[in-house]
């Protein structure tokens, strides 16, 4: 890999890999299926060819979910922490954004599925900013 490669890893640490920046789009996906592997309002996810990614560590740690019908796994995990990992298929590979560990150096294209939006979708810019969390908000983390 490149110098410039960019890491990234799973909540416990066993699942570890690399990705150089050569990303063919990043995107917010707010279909159903994505909010419910992610547990959020949307997926953020950036995309690249299998020849730039490379498992480093716990590549044998990674499960992967396929919804009945579906060809491709529907979510890829860290089979000890249960993070969202990198799911890597013969069309390419999916990255979280979340998994990374360093700035990729781009920013989300635009929102895919956004008629599919959660109907309680509040716009980040209407609500309060805090540094951290609130004091109500602390003991539920």
């Amino acid at each position: 890999m490149e110098q410039n490669s960019i890491h990234g890893s799973c909540l416990c640490g066993a699942v570890t890999f690399e990705v150089e920046p050569v990303f063919s789009g990043f995107k917010y996906c707010f279909c159903s299926r994505c909010r419910k592997r992610s547990g959020s309002l949307h997926a953020a996810n950036l995309f690249t060819d299998i020849k730039h990614f490379r498992w480093l560590s716990g590549g044998d740690a990674v499960q992967s979910y396929c919804l009945p019908g579906n060809q491709y796994p529907a979510n890829c995990f860290c089979q000890i922490c249960g993070s969202r990992v990198p799911r890597v298929s013969s069309k390419g590979v999916t990255v979280p954004a979340g998994s990374l560990d360093d700035d990729p150096h781009t920013t989300p294209e635009h929102c895919i599925y956004w008629e599919s939006r959660a109907a309680w979708l509040p716009l980040p810019n209407t609500l309060p900013k805090l540094p951290g969390s609130s004091k109500s908000d602390s003991s539920n983390i």
